[in-house]
């Protein structure tokens, strides 16, 4: 069942888009939503204030990222965990960290999206 939900995944959520102007409450809401794992976006080591949107908190951050503020995020759920979570990282300089659906604990970076929204563990 494995390799079948692997290409499952190629073609499950395609593009999950972050926007620049949309609110990191909504992000993480859509993210929950479209890969049933939980995203934590932080601001140096506090979470982010879910009201700013990811260009606001861009711009609060001290990472310089070279980036213009109409830069979008494209993720898929065959995409791997760290792969992900670096893709915030260099497009808007943000830490993030994704969840089990929970939000407990953090999932292994090299499961896919898709494994870990499955519970899957290596």
């Amino acid at each position: 069942m494995g390799l079948l939900n692997n290409i499952k995944d190629h073609f499950t959520n395609a593009e999950f888009t972050v926007a620049p102007n949309k609110k990191v409450k909504t992000v993480c809401a859509d993210f929950k939503k479209a890969f049933g794992c939980t995203l934590a976006i932080y601001k140096g080591q506090q979470l982010a204030d879910g009201d700013l949107t990811i260009n606001q908190l861009n711009q609060k951050t001290t990472k310089e990222v070279d980036t213009h503020s109409q830069a979008e995020l494209k993720l898929k759920a065959s995409m791997k965990v760290g792969d992900a979570e670096k893709l915030f990282d260099t497009t808007y300089g943000l830490k993030v960290q994704i969840k089990d659906p929970k939000g407990d604990k953090c999932v292994d970076n090299k499961l896919t999206i898709g494994q870990a929204a499955r519970g899957e563990e290596k």
